[in-house]
């Protein structure tokens, strides 16, 4: 199982990308949790910390694909680590500053999230010119998918880590510190500083006007629906049946649970149609959600939420080959960024709808609000199905320049059977 990970991590520059894009992403991994605890070391109220870190995360959403756009137009060194430093800097005056005055707090906040580089993407845009053979870069996106899953868990414990050791302060200061030494790393790698990418039509709507990209869109807002909502419907559950402690293991059993699908789809090597794929995956993804409505004892519901995890990974790295095909030329790196800000603008969105409905009819109802907005994201796919399945519209580029060998260009693969 664990071959075809090793051989792309054996890849030149494939480990030092990886590590340094999840490294770079700390920042944006730890920020709810890290502005929470900083507000609250400074004598703030859960509400206000509520706010700074929704501030955050609605700036980060519209951030991605704006810097995502300006990657694809001038490249990563010159739009990832400025944006990283000013994000840094943002966050460090927040933390000296504190939360008063709350307008300067605010915008400080806002300012990180807006200029929180997009390395997320712009990996993905990169793995076809590290790796050159197609199989490997849909494996490199499970993996990626994976790692995912490992940042979210460990970011968590890393905050904790350092406001055991010095301050809630130092917290936000050294995790975003070491998020531009990340920045740093990926940008003065060989293959971001060569990365070019396709030659690009000029028009305004950029990677949104593909019909495809905007099908995938709409079901994966769903998808994040989904993850908003059962993180709130855990809630009232974890309340009757064992406190914070059992919260806890909820969210790690999710987790673990997408951490295993991933690297199982990852070790497959698949055949077919990928939006086909995708169609049966959040099949999957939906069914599973509809156990924890059960709601047995603390242990069985930490299996069955382990099981409601199973196929998240799997459906996001499905989506990344899609979105690769469906990008319009020159917008790779936008493309994947407006899928991060469609899940993210979908998980918020789900949080919003689980608060009212946990709060009318209890655990029961909110654990069925993540089923059914599984069930509408494949009801999207299904009625798209045509706009996913159908040509790409665009033509493939060269994994490389003819008159300078030395420059990456975004490759794009043939829409073959693999995938």
């Amino acid at each position: 199982m664990a071959a075809g990970y090793l051989e792309i991590l054996r890849a030149k520059h494939a480990a030092r990308l990886l590590t340094g894009t999840l490294v770079g992403r700390l920042p944006n991994a730890t920020a709810a949790i890290a502005l929470v605890l900083f507000v609250r070391a400074e004598g703030g109220t859960y509400s206000l910390a509520g706010v700074l870190a929704a501030v955050y995360g609605v700036a980060n959403a519209v951030g991605q694909p704006v810097l995502g756009r300006l990657v694809d137009l001038y490249g990563q060194p010159r739009v990832q680590l400025p944006a990283a430093v000013v994000s840094a800097l943002a966050m460090g005056a927040f933390a000296f500053s504190g939360t008063d005055p709350l307008p300067f707090a605010c915008a400080a906040v806002a300012a990180a999230g807006l200029f929180t580089p997009p390395l997320e993407g712009g990996l993905r845009a990169l793995w076809p010119s590290v790796l050159r053979r197609e199989e490997q870069v849909h494996t490199a996106y499970a993996m990626d998918a994976v790692a995912q899953e490992v940042m979210f868990t460990v970011g968590p414990l890393l905050v904790t880590l350092c406001v055991s050791l010095w301050s809630e302060r130092a917290a936000l200061l050294v995790l975003n510190a070491v998020g531009v030494l990340g920045a740093l790393s990926v940008v003065c790698s060989p293959p971001s500083r060569a990365w070019r990418s396709a030659p690009r039509e000029a028009h305004w709507l950029g990677a949104l006007r593909s019909p495809g990209l905007l099908a995938l869109l709409g079901a994966f807002l769903f998808v994040g629906v989904a993850l908003g909502s059962i993180t709130v419907a855990c809630v009232p559950y974890a309340d009757g049946h064992g406190g914070d402690a059992v919260y806890g293991w909820l969210m790690a059993a999710l987790g673990l649970g997408a951490l295993l699908g991933g690297t199982a789809y990852g070790a497959w090597r698949w055949t077919g149609e990928p939006a086909r794929r995708l169609q049966g995956i959040v099949a999957l993804l939906a069914v599973c959600y509809l156990p924890l409505t059960l709601m047995p004892g603390a242990v069985a519901m930490v299996l069955l939420t382990v099981l409601a995890g199973v196929f998240l990974a799997p459906a996001i790295a499905c989506a990344f080959v899609l979105v690769d095909r469906h990008a319009p030329g020159g917008t790779l790196t936008e493309a994947f960024s407006w899928l991060v800000t469609t899940i993210t603008v979908g998980a918020s969105v789900g949080t919003g709808v689980a608060g009212p409905v946990v709060e009318a009819g209890g655990a029961l109802w909110g654990f069925a609000v993540p089923g059914a907005a599984g069930g509408v994201s494949l009801f999207v796919l299904l009625v798209t199905r045509r706009l996913l399945t159908g040509p790409v519209g665009r033509a493939v580029v060269a994994a490389s320049a003819e008159n300078d060998p030395n420059r990456a260009v975004e490759p794009r693969f043939s829409s073959g059977d693999r995938a």
